[in-house]
């Protein structure tokens, strides 16, 4: 990126800090349109007390901003409507930080039951479930996609069976359940013979934002960086006798070619001129390299989304022994995996493991998805995270969980912990509410990969370092691979049985798991595996069997010699274990 580059970008970024709360909540169109349009005032009215309502989006991608001050405006000018049951599939806080995100309605009275597959940037939320004034829950993102499908069919059926979950933190057998609040009353989740079976309320009003509308009411998406849930809770709610609401940034001329969802499907429409594509970005503004299509320059594009998340401190920013981890990750990842792999990258970690395959022009032979339905391209992150970066298409989050569970080849997740029989905690960082996390599509990611890399550092704080060619731990930090983990977000035993292959990377080295536990098959030069990992754990650890732990080249250590490629006819779906 050249210094104009970045001098626009900050530009782009004070502009939105300064506008980033503008709305009006009473805008109507000037011309002639349809009885659908009316303002977000009009809206807000729609929603009774009590009432359980779902919204679409992901992270600062379509957020429903204007029906969420709408709503809170009303309720604290009437104390009206309350008690109501919200749903969001995936992530839609602001952190506290940043309005117009879920979290506007976070008030006592507001809220009485919160659904989300995703909670770690729902602040408000997650303060007053603390406090004993909400009822919390948590499913995984892929399940409750299904469920608001299901509920959108002619049979309406409000329950979905699935494996997802089985033998984790959601079987009544093994955990809490969907609960996450001490108080919570519902039961969203129990067995139903080899599976398990996931219930979720009725909708009555859907609410969503999409790109544009034409004068008749009919929807349109191009433009759009994400569609998530957008036709799929219309549905579900207009088949239980509810609403369908739509925001959009403006009224175009019809276009039958480009129509997304018919005038029919809609029962309301509200027009916001300051809706936003994604973070930070107008809708009429669009950046056209997260559109379907878009022919622009992807590593540029990697470059700009990395500025703009750095100097909003989105992302941290990351030491020599990270990058290091991420092409440990990068290289096992080729070994293991092959030319046309159907890959998710989660967040953190595993983000650096795809810049590096980015940096080795690998990306060509990667098909990457999101779990909004961003396929193809290359995944953003950040405030962004749930977009791509020229994507082939986009897809209802339904269809990627789908091709999740069927056809996908790769995960590369984060963790929290690890324990001696394979279980990873992705979703619990703390004893607190607050500091509750969610397990967001990790479960569905999980079940449905054909390979699994858990990719993370070896301990929390602590300190690594590198001198002479050699990774060397300095000062000891708290070990995340444990004997048991807080909350088993994935069970590793039950990922074998299904024929899994999993790996878990840290930065001082990879490990993999069999039916005896996890076994160490790769160390970083520098470590010693008795001092720094055997006893440095409480997890079990084993070494393999009249062979050497094979130890990582130290060109790992230099990224201008580090270099890897993929293994000379290597397809996807293939399973060698690295040695």
């Amino acid at each position: 990126m050249t210094l104009v580059d970045k001098i626009k970008i900050v530009g782009h970024i004070i502009h939105w800090r300064l506008n980033w709360n503008r709305k009006d909540l009473d805008f109507y169109p000037e011309e002639p349109v349809s009885s659908k349009f009316i303002t977000a005032r009009e809206a807000a009215s729609h929603v009774h007390d009590g009432s359980t309502c779902i919204s679409s989006g992901i992270g600062g991608n379509a957020r429903c901003s204007i029906f969420f001050w709408a709503i809170r405006d009303l309720f604290q000018h009437t104390g009206h409507p309350r008690d109501l049951t919200w749903m969001n599939i995936a992530a839609q806080g602001g952190r506290g930080k940043v309005p117009g995100t879920i979290e506007e309605i976070g008030l006592p009275g507001l809220l009485k039951c919160y659904i989300s597959g995703h909670l770690e940037t729902v602040k408000a939320q997650l303060k007053i479930a603390e406090e004993g004034n909400l009822e919390l829950h948590t499913l995984p993102q892929g399940v409750m996609a299904f469920l608001v499908e299901e509920m959108g069919k002619e049979n309406t059926r409000n329950y979905y069976d699935s494996k997802v979950g089985l033998h984790t933190f959601f079987d009544p057998r093994n955990g809490e359940g969907t609960a996450i609040s001490a108080h919570a009353v519902n039961k969203f989740v129990q067995v139903e013979g080899d599976l398990l079976r996931y219930t979720l309320p009725r909708i009555d009003i859907a609410f969503f934002n999409a790109p544009y509308a034409d004068r008749e009411g009919n929807i349109y998406f191009h433009h759009a960086a994400t569609i998530s849930e957008n036709t799929l809770s219309a549905k579900a709610a207009k088949a239980n006798g509810g609403k369908a609401i739509a925001t959009v940034s403006a009224i175009i001329p019809k276009n039958e070619k480009l129509i997304s969802m018919r005038a029919a499907e809609i029962d309301h429409i509200v027009i916001h001129p300051y809706n936003e594509q994604t973070a930070g970005v107008r809708q009429k503004k669009f950046w056209p390299m997260f559109t379907a299509g878009s022919k622009e320059d992807p590593i540029e594009g990697i470059k700009k989304i990395k500025f703009f998340n750095r100097f909003l401190k989105i992302t941290p920013v990351r030491t020599e022994t990270d990058h290091v981890l991420g092409r440990l990750g990068a290289s096992v990842f080729v070994k293991v995996a092959g030319k046309g792999s159907k890959v998710n990258i989660g967040v953190g970690f595993p983000e650096e493991v795809a810049s590096q395959l980015m940096q080795h022009n690998l990306h060509h032979d990667i098909v990457f998805t999101t779990e909004a339905g961003s396929y193809g391209g290359l995944p953003a992150s950040g405030v962004f995270f749930g977009a791509s970066i020229n994507p082939q298409h986009l897809e209802s989050s339904t269809e990627t969980f789908y091709r999740y569970l069927n056809d996908l080849d790769m995960g590369i997740l984060g963790f929290l912990q690890v324990d001696s029989l394979g279980n990873v905690n992705a979703s619990k960082r703390g004893g607190r509410i607050t500091e509750y996390v969610g397990p967001g599509g990790f479960p569905d990611i999980a079940s449905g990969a054909k390979i699994v890399l858990f990719v993370g550092t070896w301990m929390s704080g602590g300190n690594l370092v590198i001198k002479d060619g050699h990774l060397l731990v300095e000062k000891k930090g708290k070990t995340k691979f444990v004997k048991q983990v807080d909350q088993v977000t994935f069970n590793g035993m039950e990922g074998l049985k299904s024929g899994k292959k999993i790996y878990y990377i840290t930065n001082v080295g990879v490990f993999t798991l069999t039916e005896k536990g996890l076994v160490l098959i790769m160390v970083m030069p520098g470590i010693d595996i008795e001092k720094d990992i055997i006893k440095a754990c409480e997890a079990n650890i084993i070494l393999p069997r009249d062979i050497q732990v094979a130890v990582v080249d130290a060109s790992i250590f230099n990224k201008d010699k580090f270099i890897i490629k993929w293994e000379e006819g290597k397809k996807s779906q293939q399973d060698d274990k690295v040695q």
